[in-house]
């Protein structure tokens, strides 16, 4: 199944269109998934999960690239795709007419290049089947809980992710890059007490510039291909375009209200009000991106440290050369509502000592 990094085959279409087309089938396939494969995965452990999360642009994919290629790590790819509910099923069905892997960069426009097996975020599936009123025309709810049947189903599908990446390892780990998750921080640590959230912070005005250009450029993308916008709804992906849906953190009707998407000061506003409320939040492991790019192997060395992973010098080493100084600098270049610059940089002065240490 290719992704929106390329161009979609006839094919391709039909089968996104199957998958997420009718309920009633994926109830089905869950069934046969289960009937055929249950024994397989349901041994496997989800012990102390990684979930990486933040506002987009933050370089939780670049996070996530790199933990992806570390010993016993296991998440979702583009492989899963169209099928993200019934993996372990798709796996087996598809292995036929699965593509080659092939790198290409991906539809952001931003020099990452992924193919059918990179890391991916598509666990959002699960949370818009689940919870469908919390997604409205107006924006995101936060969570601050779930219910049994969600944690009991969630944790198989964890299983399930595991045992497809990590077929032979009774440790594997379990690893999340989902930007949505910062909208339910206290319901993740609920259903996985043992688990690991990590937050990446960038320069907040840096950070709303890049928000604000990649809003720009998925406004064009969803008006030339229609594709393209239904396949990023279906999977949950509302940053940016025509689909966008701010999540709806405290105090962001106010804060926005009168401002609109494509101006810079929105995405400043929504910087604030996110890392406002997740300052707020227990258990968070937040970490300067600059910094982590600035001394890629001190940093993931010290973040595998704070989340329990066992690796050697030379795997990290061996991926510190994936990280990139983002661009500084831009910020002169933009007319920018002086408030919203002095209440962001006061917000980010007080998140810096909360990251982890690059010492």
């Amino acid at each position: 199944m290719k992704t929106n990094i390329a161009p979609y085959s006839r094919l391709d279409r039909a089968l996104h269109n199957l998958a997420f087309g009718s309920s009633v089938l994926q109830s089905v396939l869950a069934d046969i998934e289960t009937g055929l494969y249950a024994k397989s995965w349901q041994q496997t452990r989800t012990n102390k999960p990684i979930f990486i999360t933040s506002l987009p642009r933050a370089g939780t994919t670049i996070i996530l690239e790199a933990l992806y290629q570390l010993p016993n790590m296991a998440t979702h790819t583009y492989r899963d795709m169209p099928f993200i509910l019934t993996p372990v099923l798709w796996s087996k069905l598809s292995n036929r007419i699965q593509n080659k892997s092939i790198f290409r960069e991906r539809a952001h426009g931003d020099g990452l290049v992924v193919s059918e097996d990179s890391p991916e975020a598509f666990e959002e599936v699960l949370w818009k089947k689940c919870f469908p009123i919390n997604y409205s025309d107006h924006g995101i709810n936060l969570w601050d809980a779930t219910n049994k049947d969600f944690s009991d189903h969630f944790h198989q599908h964890m299983r399930k992710i595991v045992f497809l990446r990590q077929p032979q390892n009774d440790d594997g780990r379990y690893v999340s890059k989902n930007n949505g998750n910062i909208a339910r921080i206290e319901a993740i640590k609920l259903m996985f007490p043992d688990s690991f959230i990590i937050v990446p912070v960038r320069d907040p005005i840096e950070h709303a510039i890049s928000l604000w250009r990649q809003h720009k450029n998925f406004l064009r993308l969803h008006a030339s291909d229609n594709f393209t916008r239904k396949y990023m709804a279906d999977i949950g992906h509302y940053e940016f375009g025509h689909i966008h849906l701010p999540i709806l953190f405290p105090g962001i009707r106010s804060l926005i209200a009168g401002l609109n998407p494509e101006s810079l000061d929105y995405w400043i506003a929504y910087w604030i009000v996110a890392f406002e409320y997740l300052a707020e939040q227990d258990g968070i492991i937040f970490i300067s991106y600059e910094k982590l790019c600035q001394s890629p192997v001190q940093g993931i060395k010290n973040l595998c440290d704070q989340i329990e992973l066992s690796v050697s010098r030379s795997e990290i080493t061996a991926v510190a050369n994936i990280f990139r100084t983002p661009p500084e600098g831009r910020k002169q270049c933009y007319n920018i509502d002086n408030l919203l610059i002095d209440r962001a940089n006061m917000q980010y002065k007080k998140l810096l000592p909360m990251c982890l240490s690059n010492k």
